[in-house]
């Protein structure tokens, strides 16, 4: 793969990619932005890699999900809850719409978490989600399934 059309394919990805990573980093834009370029930098090192018959988006993603593990393993993980992140009931950044769905999301498993974000939000089906996290679809259905009885009934509360 050309350095221009590796640019042309990740420009094309780089917004839901980024909006992925800021779901699963529950609204650290900070974070998300640090795991994002790192995600970028190891997918343009594995670009001669890449089979140009299979899907680029999926291939990115993947890699942007195990980098997220990664860095989820790390001791420092997103260093506290969003909870605390809000000083005295008011938002931290007033311009952080979607701040108590964030925090929901954050509160479920990775792996459901991810099966949401990327079917719901990204609109991936199974068979892509599976192989970005690296399970089988019937397993992705189920921790999808789990996700949105668990997501409904934080956002309930």
């Amino acid at each position: 793969m050309t350095r221009e059309r590796f640019i042309e394919l990740v420009t094309a990805e780089q917004e839901p990619l980024r909006r992925f990573l800021l779901a699963l980093c529950g609204g650290d834009r900070a974070i998300s932005e640090d795991i994002a370029q790192d995600a970028l930098v190891k997918a343009y090192l594995a670009s001669g890699e890449f089979v140009e018959h299979y899907k680029f988006r999926t291939w990115l993603f993947k890699i942007a999900y195990r980098t997220f593990l990664d860095y989820a393993k790390r001791p420092h993980r997103l260093a506290e809850p969003l909870d605390e992140r809000i000083e005295g009931g008011e938002r931290a950044d007033a311009t952080f719409r979607y701040e108590a769905l964030y925090h929901a999301i954050d509160q479920l498993p990775e792996q459901s978490r991810a099966a949401v974000l990327l079917y719901h939000i990204e609109g991936y089906s199974f068979g892509d989600i599976a192989t970005i996290t690296h399970s089988n679809p019937i397993a992705v259905r189920q921790r999808l399934s789990r996700g949105l009885r668990q997501l409904k009934i934080i956002l309930e509360r």
